[in-house]
């Protein structure tokens, strides 16, 4: 097939619908992301169906034409998280056909060859992502990103491209369990990115006649059924809401965002959207709705916890962090812990720090929160009803010097609680100090501090202020030299961005100079709000 049109856009939604009624059961078998509810599959095949039958109802003109319709039936029929992201693969499909056509013609498509379905393919992965309020690596958007930079790197005519769309989704799936925990816990690939495979896999046999029904990993887990015994610990919401202004979508998520977790609000190119949401104030989330359009055929199902897939092979504990710096984040990455990076003076939503906190495959979770309004977030996020029976502690930090402190005390062989109790107190025995250019005029204990000079504060105090201009060293060591004084065995050192080449290096040799006892360890932090962060154990 050279080029797909409207009636290969029909073959190939009928073929979806086809390989997700046979898939369904064991996609629904391997479901436990980010719900063990095993529904995906049944989602899924909801989703496509409902898209069919609008297609068949109003048959396409044209590859455009036929791919709005899809999208519209997809978006109106969507249910769960894993229907709305595929609504959003179709409605980004139907996006870039609509404006671009085959051999990079402008206007609607009447057919779209390997180029134009490459350029729709980004199209789609675009539209998915920007309607997850917090998109998560080892998920459909894990494959859609590698189907995307597939095509994008190896285009040519349209077998081809289907054919690397179709192994780069394979290939992007087996990889789902290294990305996300839950899923390498219990032995299983993404339930929702199987069933987008099977959309590309479809879409392989309508352009080259072949088998749509590609073998791939698909194994249940061996805990059978959840259990729907207990009171539900949280709902899933979703509904169809009209009368959205664009500017309303992005503070409709961010409200949802506060209230729980796989917020997802997806348009269908024609004004209508659909939205999803887990949450444990249904009111809430269906007047956040109100607030911004006309909702709709609203839908409310009970999340329950689920039974363990498998007793926990080691600890049934985790250790998690919240810092501000990027470069601190990733060394703490490096070091095998779970960590989100907030921006400097930004507040993570609520959504994110669920995530942080749920996506662990852990009884018990240690929060190390590196400053005042992250543990006020770690907090929120620690006591909110979709955390459902975890057992949360918030360790606070008023640096992310203490957090490292806390972290190079953990020990996953000690019991839980002791573990929590020596890594607090590591954190709290760690003075902190701060180097940071001064903003703008003000008055502080130790005299006047004018716009660009450096301030340097010691356990949130200010012990110094150097005239702008001053040698960093010099305002550092002077800093140094305060912390010591009552005693430290080892200094750690945080650089942010706007620090100097060579400042640690020279601070360190001044401090083998005058203190040679004194261990000196420093690492990128990538603050952008302090020259340095120092703390002294």
């Amino acid at each position: 097939m050279r080029a797909l049109d409207e009636h290969a856009i029909t073959a190939w939604a009928a073929a979806c619908v086809h390989s997700l009624e046979v898939l369904c059961p064991a996609i629904n078998g391997i479901n436990v992301y980010p719900v063990a509810d095993s529904d995906t599959g049944s989602n899924l095949l909801h989703t496509m169906s409902g898209a069919h039958a609008r297609l068949a109802a109003e048959p396409g003109t044209s590859a455009a034409h036929a791919l709005s319709v899809l999208a519209r039936g997809a978006v109106a029929a969507a249910r769960g998280n894993s229907g709305v992201i595929l609504s959003q693969v179709l409605r980004g499909l139907a996006d870039s056909a609509g404006s671009t056509g085959s051999t990079g013609s402008t206007g609607p498509a009447a057919e779209l060859d390997g180029p134009a379905l490459a350029k729709a393919l980004a199209s789609a992965h675009r539209a998915a992502t920007d309607a997850v309020a917090r998109p998560v690596q080892g998920t459909m958007l894990s494959v859609l990103q590698a189907v995307a930079q597939a095509v994008a790197a190896q285009p040519g005519e349209l077998p081809d491209v289907v054919a690397v769309a179709a192994k780069a989704a394979s290939e992007a799936l087996e990889q789902t369990p290294h990305q996300l925990p839950v899923l390498a816990s219990a032995g299983v690939v993404d339930a929702g990115a199987r069933g987008l495979v099977a959309v590309f896999d479809a879409l392989a046999g309508v352009v080259t006649s072949g088998e749509t029904e590609v073998p791939h990993s698909c194994e249940a887990h061996t805990g059978g059924e959840p259990d729907t015994g207990p009171a539900p610990y949280a709902w899933e919401v979703m509904y169809l809401l009209d009368g959205v202004a664009d500017a309303e979508v992005p503070v409709l998520r961010r409200a949802l965002s506060e209230l729980g977790d796989s917020v997802t609000v997806a348009g269908d190119g024609a004004g209508g959207h659909a939205v999803h949401v887990h949450c444990a104030d249904i009111g809430a989330a269906i007047e956040a709705g109100l607030r911004a359009g006309r909702p709709s055929g609203i839908r409310v199902e009970p999340l329950i916890t689920p039974t363990p897939i498998e007793p926990p092979s080691g600890p049934d504990r985790a250790v998690v962090a919240v810092v501000h710096g990027e470069e601190l984040a990733a060394l703490l990455r490096d070091e095998g812990f779970a960590v989100l990076a907030v921006p400097d003076h930004a507040t993570p939503s609520v959504e994110e720090m669920l995530g942080l906190i749920t996506e662990r495959v852990a009884g018990h979770v240690t929060v190390l929160a590196g400053g005042a309004g992250l543990t006020r977030a770690a907090d929120d996020a620690a006591g909110h009803p979709m955390i459902g029976d975890r057992d949360v502690v918030v360790i606070p930090c008023a640096s992310p010097v203490q957090v490292l402190a806390a972290l190079a005390v953990h020990d996953v062989q000690r019991r839980a609680n002791d573990d929590v109790v020596a890594m607090a107190e590591a954190a709290a025995a760690t003075r902190r100090g701060e180097l940071v250019v001064a903003a703008e005029e003000s008055i502080t204990w130790v005299g006047r501090a004018h716009a660009g000079d450096l301030i340097g504060f010691v356990d949130g105090e200010v012990v110094l202020v150097e005239p702008e201009g001053a040698f960093p060293a010099d305002a550092a060591m002077g800093v140094l030299e305060r912390m010591l004084a009552v005693g430290g065995e080892l200094v750690t050192v945080l650089t942010g961005t706007e620090a100097p080449p060579g400042l640690t290096g020279e601070l360190r040799e001044r401090l083998r100079a005058r203190r040679p006892e004194v261990e000196f360890v420093d690492y990128p932090g990538g603050q952008a709000d302090a020259v340095l962060l120092i703390g002294v154990e």
